[in-house]
């Protein structure tokens, strides 16, 4: 039986690739940021409408969550999820499909991931007198910006009514061929915290530096100081990166030293219990030094995504799922990764699984990293992307 279900899920991905392509590349030139995903809701929602597939809209703003009842429907649920939103990227491509909203990209992928979730719902719909049980199906807006769409729409029960016993998502992974797949169990990718510092002292002609008290001067020190947060006091270990990549001044010159100078970066970590020591570090450490200069250092730290941790038993059960799809040399172990995504609140909820769907074609010359102004895609993976889902989904219910 699961023989047969597997033969119809790749005749049938492989049938619908050329609609795939063609949604795929109207995602792609339509582009939408974080919680204004308005237009893909509306396009989204026409596609389920065509096939008969029920959902409903307004989740976290733009989000749709479909729902497909196999047999039995209140055997078991599970839940499968894609993300919406694009990112603030000036697109370099030239391509018919290219971004048409100035300024605005789908950079990271989400485009794939739409379109693959979409094709998997409309094989799932086709097949559902062959499965017992519920499946969510799950458009999140907001990944790329905080607090996230996941964890708005747990809160307004995504996960509830009915529960689902397990969640999945893949996401594009460029460094990998199209045809390909990258998966990890437990712990895979980090925490992420926005850091904001604000020092504040005296300003005044640099030429005087006896009259001021040097905000520029303290901050650099801050900044060195601060990493010692990792050097030194995290265990050797545990992943964590501190990094800032923004440093700007309210007023200033080449003669004039500022009264303010602004920080920002961010904090990732492996481990949820040094992020919380770590916060209290940062912020004693940075006010120390600054009052060690004369200055005040304000800090805030922004608590963004939870460590994204697989569940053990369901990612060995889909990976082994994965290898009969693709076949075991089509099937990689992936590394720890220092990225972040909000898929991590679900996994803080229920078992959940987040692999890799690889999206490159060295070949050809596909394989710009994501946030990059010149990503794409082989667009062969949709048909992977799109099958590949469909067929976890299936086995989570027989």
């Amino acid at each position: 039986m699961n023989a047969d279900k597997l033969a119809f899920i790749k005749r049938r991905s492989k049938e619908l690739l050329p609609e795939l392509i063609t949604l795929r590349r109207y995602f792609h030139a339509h582009p939408e940021l974080s919680f204004e995903e308005s237009n893909t809701a509306r396009h989204i929602a026409e596609i389920l409408n065509q096939n008969k597939i029920s959902y409903t809209g307004s989740w976290a703003g733009h989000g749709i969550v479909a729902v497909i009842e196999g047999q039995h429907p209140d055997k078991n649920c599970i839940a499968l999820r894609a993300d919406m939103d694009a990112l603030p990227i000036t697109e370099s491509n030239q391509t018919s499909y290219k971004s048409t909203n100035t300024g605005v990209m789908h950079a990271c992928g989400h485009d794939v991931h739409m379109t693959s979730l979409l094709g998997a719902a409309r094989i799932l719909n086709e097949m559902k007198d062959l499965f017992s049980g519920t499946i969510k199906i799950i458009f999140q807006p907001g990944e790329e910006k905080l607090p996230g769409g996941a964890s708005i729409m747990i809160q307004e029960g995504v996960l509830q009514e009915p529960q689902p016993s397990c969640i999945i998502a893949q996401h594009v992974y460029p460094s990998l061929d199209a045809g390909k797949a990258g998966i990890r169990p437990s712990l895979y990718m980090a925490s992420a915290d926005e850091i904001y510092l604000t020092i504040t002292g005296k300003g005044g002609h640099a030429a005087m530096p006896q009259d001021c008290k040097d905000a520029v001067l303290a901050t650099a020190h801050i900044l060195t100081s601060l990493q010692q947060i990792v050097s030194r006091l995290c265990p050797p270990a545990i992943p964590s990166v501190l990094s800032f990549g923004k440093i700007y001044s309210e007023g200033g010159a080449t003669n004039v030293l500022p009264d303010r100078v602004f920080v920002e970066g961010t904090f990732r970590t492996m481990d949820e219990s040094f992020r919380e020591k770590a916060h209290q570090e940062i912020s004693q450490c940075a006010r120390d030094v600054a009052r060690a200069f004369g200055t005040e250092c304000e800090v805030h730290i922004s608590k963004g995504y939870p460590c994204l941790v697989n569940d053990e038993q369901l990612t060995r059960q889909i990976k082994s799922d994965i290898i009969s799809f693709l076949g075991e040399e089509n099937v990689v172990d992936l590394p720890l990764r220092m990225t972040s995504e909000d898929f991590a609140f679900y996994t803080q909820q229920i078992p959940g699984c987040f692999y890799r769907l690889g999206t490159g074609n060295y070949e050809k010359g596909i394989n710009a990293p994501v946030h990059t102004s010149n990503f794409d895609i082989d667009e062969q993976a949709l048909e992977t992307g799109a099958g590949l889902m469909a067929w976890l989904a299936v086995n989570r219910l027989t």
